[in-house]
């Protein structure tokens, strides 16, 4: 059975099944709408026409789920988010509202990360937050994957919800996207399985008792039904290496951030979703 599933996904076949809708996603009864289908972007010509978020992918219980910011779970840890935003902490006595003001001053980055920062160097949304904590703040750097980091993400992800997905992928972002593009089709691991084994050449087929999606990461940081929490971006690369039964990188490093950049490119111009739910 295992080794059949592991052929099935291994082998380049075009066996999509497109969604059956693509109605947009109507929150709180019309105060945001956003677009679950739209045109690919130009560097996936030949892989997609069309993009599509992993809400369409999911049962309509856990739609639902997304529809009304009371029923959506991840909301709880948004607003725990909020509370770190404006709590004073650090040697220097300051919190991230001592310089930024009013979290809605994060408005359009979530939209833009991964990017090159000053010193050219490709950082996450982890790596601002930790910046500005020791070097403003001088308080400790959060853990990549603990929850105070994953709370005040989603919360920054929230001012940008309902923008466009738009990081750069040219300039002095190009190397670490090409890098990025490498690892998305290489294949690890002893079931030899590339990312675009799965989210490119069998979205919409079933895996397992699901459905796979196209693998966009609009939807970040998620709420997983599975975990009852919310998941990460490199949460979920680390977990996806290894279940290829590999040895795979740690959260956080240069290689899940180049990743994080090609993968999010790929769902450049679909809308933020802030926080999303999902199996």
């Amino acid at each position: 059975m295992a080794s059949a599933l592991v052929l099935a996904l291994s082998s380049p076949a075009m066996a999509q099944t497109e969604p059956e809708h693509t109605d947009p996603i109507v929150i709180n009864g019309g105060e945001v709408e956003m677009q679950t289908a739209v045109p690919a972007p130009d560097h996936l010509e030949g892989a997609f026409d069309q993009i599509y978020s992993g809400w369409l992918f999911r049962d309509t219980e856990t739609q639902a789920m997304q529809l009304d910011d009371f029923e959506n779970p991840g909301l709880i840890f948004v607003d725990q988010g909020i509370d770190d935003w404006n709590t004073v902490e650090g040697e220097a006595g300051k919190s991230c509202a001592s310089c930024h003001e009013g979290i809605e001053s994060m408005e359009g980055l979530r939209a833009e990360v991964p990017k090159v920062n000053a010193e050219g160097e490709l950082w996450a949304m982890e790596d601002y937050i930790n910046d500005c904590r020791t070097n403003r703040m001088q308080a400790e750097a959060l853990d990549w994957n603990g929850g105070r980091m994953k709370n005040l993400t989603a919360a920054i992800s929230m001012q940008s919800r309902g923008m466009p997905m738009n990081v750069a992928i040219d300039g002095p972002a190009q190397p670490y996207w090409e890098q990025g593009k490498e690892m998305y089709y290489t294949r690890f691991g002893q079931l030899e399985l590339a990312c675009a084994n799965c989210h490119e050449d069998h979205y919409g087929d079933w895996i397992r008792a699901d459905h796979l999606s196209q693998g966009m990461t609009n939807g970040f940081p998620v709420y997983r039904l599975k975990q009852a929490a919310l998941v990460s971006q490199h949460n979920r690369f680390r977990g996806c290496i290894r279940d290829t039964r590999a040895e795979t990188f740690a959260m956080g490093t240069d290689e899940f951030r180049a990743l994080e950049l090609y993968v999010a490119s790929r769902g450049n111009g679909l809308p933020v979703e802030g926080v999303s739910v999902r199996h």
